[in-house]
């Protein structure tokens, strides 16, 4: 869609502030769900070395009707006891396996803190943005003091945090110290394993609007100032998905859908998971 909000990186670039994520997408649905979404106006996709399905992706976006300059692609290096030369080879890699030239975004996946290689690997991706085979860089799963840290020793700030969040995963305080830092929050599981679909918050908002409840949610993250992917291999949902531009939660009802936040994760916590 020509009108779909963007958000502004602090490096002169920007992202659509909705797209498509394709992490368990598996290789047989990854070529048509990339395509279908695409050609239904998703310019924003978001891949992984770690999804396996990198080439699928790639064959999605030459199958679609809309021009590579036209589109948002993000990948992400799979950092697991990595160092700057393995993250520049899985740039590489990435690239190869996409069949494109260049990225618009590459994000370090986990910091993996126990490894503490975060630092190198994050340089590999400086050097990658120098060398032009990325526009942007930025993390995913960093907590403030991975951000500190990295932004300390390189004096290179990400421009994007791609965090957990969701109705039940708030992350009022990521989404604050990500904001101070001028670092674009992207909300990865938005809709919670539809933990929160049956909430009393979110079903009077679909009631009042006539939207479903993954709708109401994923326009209440948007409204919270956060960017999100989705995902889904439907088309039926990879459409209606797309269809929360035109309605709006009240602010009474953004701080009803505050007292939802109980701090529960559907994936690992990024001070504890290493790669295991």
């Amino acid at each position: 869609m020509s009108d779909m909000p963007h958000k502004e990186f602090h490096d002169g670039h920007a992202i659509p502030a909705f797209g498509l994520g394709i992490w368990e997408v598996s290789k047989e649905d990854c070529t048509r769900t990339v395509k279908d979404a695409i050609d239904m106006g998703y310019r924003l996709i978001d891949g992984a070395a770690a999804y396996k399905n990198e080439e699928e992706f790639g064959e999605g976006i030459r199958q679609s009707s809309v021009d590579r300059d036209d589109l948002f692609l993000t990948s992400k290096v799979w950092n697991d006891g990595m160092g700057y030369d393995e993250v520049r080879q899985s740039v590489n890699d990435s690239l190869k396996r996409i069949g494109v030239d260049q990225l618009d975004l590459m994000l370090l996946h986990w910091p993996f803190p126990a490894q503490d290689t975060y630092v190198d690997c994050w340089k590999g991706l400086i050097a990658a943005q120098k060398d032009g085979q990325v526009k942007s860089i930025g993390v995913s799963n960093f907590h403030d003091t991975h951000l500190r840290r990295i932004i300390d020793e390189t004096g290179v700030k990400p421009v994007l945090d791609q965090i957990e969040t969701n109705p039940m995963l708030q992350q009022h305080a990521m989404r604050k110290i990500n904001a101070d830092l001028d670092i674009v929050t992207q909300s990865w599981s938005p809709l919670g394993n539809a933990r929160s679909f049956d909430a009393k918050q979110v079903q009077e908002v679909a009631a009042r609007t006539g939207k479903s409840a993954p709708q109401v949610i994923l326009r209440w993250h948007l409204q919270l100032g956060n960017a999100v992917i989705s995902r889904s291999t439907n088309p039926d949902h990879l459409k209606a998905n797309m269809d929360i531009f035109d309605f709006e939660l009240t602010s009474e009802e953004m701080k009803q859908m505050e007292m939802l936040d109980d701090y529960r994760r559907t994936g690992p916590d990024p001070e504890e998971f290493n790669g295991m």
